[in-house]
């Protein structure tokens, strides 16, 4: 073969439109198989019941940002590791101070001071109120609001009593607000090392199909 300079400019055009063509796929692929595995773990965090605010800290990324790389990479992370984490594992939940883990009821609410999620004493100090322990031996003990009464309208649910109320006794009720359990066991729910592997093994076709070299046809 004679090699003169304009073939070898040709070639090195060619090699330079091949190199352009892998950073193209490359990034395509790996945005593709990124936002696709993001996807998937936030369906299966709502399949499993946990909820979309959860779902929704699934984020993606794609490096370098903003420009093709036949060494592009994708991230996909959440930002609440550790609740994944138990999702993903299971895990057994005690008492820090080795008593009672207080799950709320819908009575109680979800959410206390800060938008934390609400605790007896968030309760007692949103309320002004004391809770009072009822221990139960077949069964998970209480914490319980005296003197409450129900709300009338759509709203429903209940508040505390008027003063007028409270002297008079008339339609006042006792409310749980909190359960009582030594621990809550967590069964596994997610499977994010699953859909990693499924989406790593995608990535090879992924590339493939976004490869279009200027010999294509543009295809």
């Amino acid at each position: 073969m004679r090699l003169s300079l304009s073939t070898i400019g040709d070639l090195g055009k060619l090699m330079s439109d091949e190199i352009r063509a892998a950073e193209k796929a490359v990034t395509a692929g790996i945005s593709q198989a990124t936002e696709g595995l993001k996807t998937e773990l936030r369906t299966q965090v709502t399949s499993a019941g946990l909820g979309p605010r959860l779902a929704r800290t699934w984020r993606g990324q794609v490096y370098p940002r903003g420009e093709d790389s036949i060494r592009a990479a994708g991230l996909v992370w959440s930002k609440a590791p550790g609740i994944i984490r138990i999702y993903e594992n299971g895990a057994t939940i005690r008492s820090k101070n080795g008593f009672f883990l207080a799950i709320p009821t819908a009575a109680a609410g979800r959410y206390g001071d800060g938008g934390r999620k609400i605790t007896p004493g968030g309760w007692e100090r949103r309320t002004g109120q004391r809770l009072r322990f009822v221990y139960r031996r077949h069964g998970p003990s209480l914490l319980v609001a005296d003197g409450m009464r129900a709300r009338t309208g759509k709203r429903g649910g209940f508040t505390r009593a008027s003063a007028s109320a409270l002297r008079t006794g008339r339609g006042l009720v006792t409310v749980p607000m909190f359960i009582l359990v030594p621990q809550v066991t967590i069964r596994k729910r997610l499977d994010v090392a699953g859909a990693a592997e499924r989406w790593v093994n995608r990535l090879p076709g992924l590339v493939v199909r976004n490869w279009v070299s200027d010999g294509d046809g543009g295809r």
